[in-house]
């Protein structure tokens, strides 16, 4: 019986994911440390705005690649999602955290070039407002801060249930699944049997 192969889908599904949760990982934990340690309050927004508008077009990029590999995936396995409840499951809360990365990446971004418009302007940080921050550009560091760990926890926790529909698919079929326990079945019932003729 041969399987179709879709490595290009599965590299686009990939490479796309792994880019969106490093490059938002990243960002957070790098551009905005490195920019909330300028010395003149007024720059740390404009270099953390620089960082994250460079950043932008390739995270676009990376989403859109994600999306169509994910969606010629599914189209590739709705045989296999139709049968199987564990991997409708596994599907569902991946359609639905997808979804949530979307959401937060895009608001994000929204709130990203809010700061940004009103660069260079006075801050404690990257993603705190100081005394001295115009009061839109303040609001949209607060909400940044807690904000900025969503995508990366979102997608994290895509590339887990990556990993696991790929153990999911190790068994290409249902069929293949049923041999290979029909196989190691008989042949626990030989090792049996040869210890029972040997105890005799």
């Amino acid at each position: 019986m041969a399987y179709e192969r879709h490595t290009v889908l599965r590299s686009l599904h990939d490479l796309g994911l792994a880019a969106w949760f490093g490059g938002t990982l990243m960002g957070a934990v790098g551009v905005n440390k490195a920019a909330s340690e300028a010395r003149d309050p007024s720059e740390r927004t404009r270099l953390s705005s620089i960082g994250w508008g460079a950043w932008r077009p390739v995270q676009a990029a990376a989403v859109a690649a994600h999306l169509v590999g994910s969606v010629g995936l599914l189209r590739a396995d709705r045989g296999r999602v139709a049968v199987q409840s564990d991997a409708r499951a596994n599907t569902a809360v991946k359609t639905v955290l997808t979804a949530a990365a979307l959401g937060a990446t895009a608001a994000s971004g929204v709130l990203g070039v809010k700061v940004e418009q009103r660069s260079p302007a006075p801050a404690a940080t990257a993603t705190e407002p100081s005394a001295e921050t115009p009061q839109d550009a303040a609001a949209a560091q607060q909400a940044l801060k807690p904000l900025q760990w969503v995508s990366p926890a979102l997608t994290g926790a895509l590339i887990v249930l990556a990993a696991h529909q790929s153990e999911q698919q190790r068994t290409a079929s249902p069929v293949r699944g049923a041999v290979g326990e029909g196989l190691l079945a008989v042949k626990g019932a030989m090792l049996r049997s040869t210890a029972l003729r040997r105890a005799a």
